[in-house]
């Protein structure tokens, strides 16, 4: 374009080719200075004054070796004359110029930089969840662990063979336990399964106080949960149903598929005047409450009520 205007003043191709490209080439190394710079150093708020100086200063040392070089190889008294004559024209050109590759460098690395530093959060905050979430697992453990272990050591001396029958359920209970992943979830027929075991080794404990019920419907089987989310429910229920009582407790568990969520209920009876009922506030509850958040970044997914001494627990885990 710059050629075709030089040569519409009455040059020949030659001059308007020449002044064209030397002045281009002139631009193109300024705006690679502006980028490259750009590229490492991102302006503050008062930076970009400095910007402009230096968007100013670049355009101006573009005209001076442009004005320096070009009649070494334009020997043409008439050119020589317009070139001065276009000076102040030609600098706010490539003022125009530098400052537009400028503002694109700008903008592109900030962009950059912005995406950068949400990739970077969100590793750190995704390497807290998991953590927390092992450190959550890591608690459940030894939690039930150490109550097993308090049951063997009293059924040794009055029931030695219940009691190495529990040690044997308890050690299939913890196996299962370590082979699975602390991230990946599972289906509610393996939980169950999982939670079978469980629910063998209380029985041990309480005898035929114990009673479970579990019905879940065709399609709920294959659903996904977290590993090891019913197991402190369950417990929890076992705990509030037995531990003020001496007549027989019936714990329900049951599952659904609801609108693109398997629905887990956890039903046991209480005795509202030797017990109450605490929504959330035990290991169990909040346990799971904050591995659902931490998962699915929602606090409405758990949800306890008491009615006609019957404590329910309600979770909710949403389907991909």
């Amino acid at each position: 374009m710059q050629a075709y205007i030089v040569f519409s003043f009455g040059f020949n191709w030659y001059i308007a080719t020449t002044d064209s490209v030397c002045n281009t080439i002139l631009l193109c190394a300024a705006c690679w200075l502006i980028n490259n710079n750009l590229r490492y150093y991102q302006p503050g708020t008062k930076g970009y004054i400095n910007l402009v100086v230096w968007c100013a200063t670049l355009s101006a040392t573009c005209i001076l070796i442009a004005r320096w070089s070009l009649p070494y190889l334009i020997d043409d008294k008439v050119y020589k004359a317009f070139f001065s004559q276009s000076l102040i024209i030609r600098f706010f050109i490539a003022f125009l110029a530098t400052g537009c590759m400028a503002m694109v460098s700008v903008i592109y690395y900030t962009q950059l930089d912005q995406k950068e530093n949400d990739r970077r959060k969100a590793d750190a905050e995704k390497l807290a969840r998991e953590a927390e979430l092992y450190n959550l697992r890591q608690q459940l453990q030894p939690h039930f662990l150490f109550n097993s272990l308090n049951s063997i050591n009293a059924l040794i001396g009055i029931r030695p063979d219940e009691a190495r029958r529990m040690i044997h359920q308890l050690s299939d209970f913890l196996r299962g336990t370590l082979k699975k992943d602390d991230q990946a979830p599972v289906s509610l027929a393996d939980e169950l399964t999982h939670l079978q075991l469980y629910l063998d080794i209380e029985k041990v404990r309480f005898g035929h106080r114990l009673e479970a019920e579990i019905s879940c419907d065709a399609k709920s089987g294959g659903m996904m949960l977290p590993p090891m989310l019913l197991q402190p429910i369950v417990e929890n229920a076992i705990k509030f149903g037995l531990y003020d009582t001496t007549e027989n407790v019936i714990i329900s568990i049951r599952a659904e598929v609801s609108d693109n969520y398997l629905v887990l209920m956890v039903q046991n009876p209480y005795d509202a005047q030797t017990t109450r009922p605490r929504k959330g506030t035990g290991f169990g509850l909040s346990g799971v409450q904050r591995r659902l958040y931490l998962l699915f970044a929602r606090n409405d997914l758990v949800e306890t009520h008491a009615e006609d001494n019957v404590f329910t627990t309600i979770i909710k885990i949403p389907q991909a």
